[in-house]
């Protein structure tokens, strides 16, 4: 396929309910890193790989996306204004090109069903890129979905080790043999949620209350067909308040390890 026409799907519906303090007004993927929203974040990443054509999988408060990307444009770009007659023109347009559509999957559609939802604008797809809206990495697009189609899989996961949150200590007896500052994880793989998926793999999702995480991945895994990409290097979810500042002082101080906007 072209990257033209891959498609990135992005799971933007949940509540965040552990970052209240935003998400009482706007949706948890809206939640701003530095002066965009984290979902601007996770697609420039993708962008920056030639991947420019998304959906967003919206929920709770999904008009508050709508109308976000429907001003994008606009936000982004210099323009001049006629208060007279409102007459309105771009005079530096952004050289953003992406593609996006944003779709109401559902208040209270599970994960799974939110990708269900979305199985009439993939039918054409041979193979379509996921993600969640709240997680930031500095993967290499490229070898992922290189990875995936290489396996001949129906869907491949990113697996990533986090930075853990406290020191991590190696005991003996009463003795501390070693001490680390928040290190990464040493074992203990988990999903970084950034995947390549098959469209065959919508089968396995049988309705809106179907958890991605659950019944899908488990048979997938079971039979052989869920692929693993190892990546080692950055990256962090937006969990919580601490999460959100840990990822704007990256992005405020230049160190951002995805490739920003």
């Amino acid at each position: 396929m072209k990257k033209d026409d891959v498609k990135v799907v992005i799971l933007a519906g949940g509540f965040g309910t552990r970052l209240a303090e935003y998400t009482d007004k706007i949706p948890k993927p809206m939640v701003k890193i530095g002066p965009y929203p984290i979902i601007v974040h996770i697609m420039s990443h993708y962008a920056s790989y030639g991947y420019n054509n998304f959906i967003i999988a919206g929920g709770y408060k999904v008009d508050e996306i709508k109308k976000y990307f429907r001003d994008f444009h606009f936000l982004i770009s210099d323009f001049k204004v006629d208060l007279n007659t409102g007459e309105f023109q771009i005079i530096n347009p952004s050289d953003v090109n992406w593609k996006v559509s944003v779709v109401n999957t559902g208040l209270n559609t599970m994960t799974g069903g939110r990708v269900k939802r979305l199985e009439n604008l993939l039918e054409d797809d041979e193979y379509f890129l996921l993600t969640y809206g709240d997680g930031l990495i500095d993967a290499n697009i490229d070898i992922l979905v290189k990875e995936h189609t290489d396996s001949s899989k129906e869907i491949t996961l990113t697996a990533v080790r986090p930075q853990a949150r406290f020191g991590e200590l190696s005991v003996q007896g009463n003795s501390i043999k070693s001490f680390k500052e928040k290190p990464q994880t040493m074992q203990g793989w988990i999903n970084g949620g950034y995947f390549v998926v098959n469209r065959s793999f919508l089968r396995r999702i049988e309705q809106d209350s179907t958890v991605l995480e659950q019944s899908p991945l488990e048979t997938a895994a079971i039979d052989g067909e869920l692929n693993a990409h190892f990546h080692y290097g950055f990256w962090q979810c937006m969990d919580n308040i601490r999460d959100k500042g840990f990822l704007e002082n990256l992005y405020l101080t230049g160190q951002c390890k995805w490739n920003a906007i």
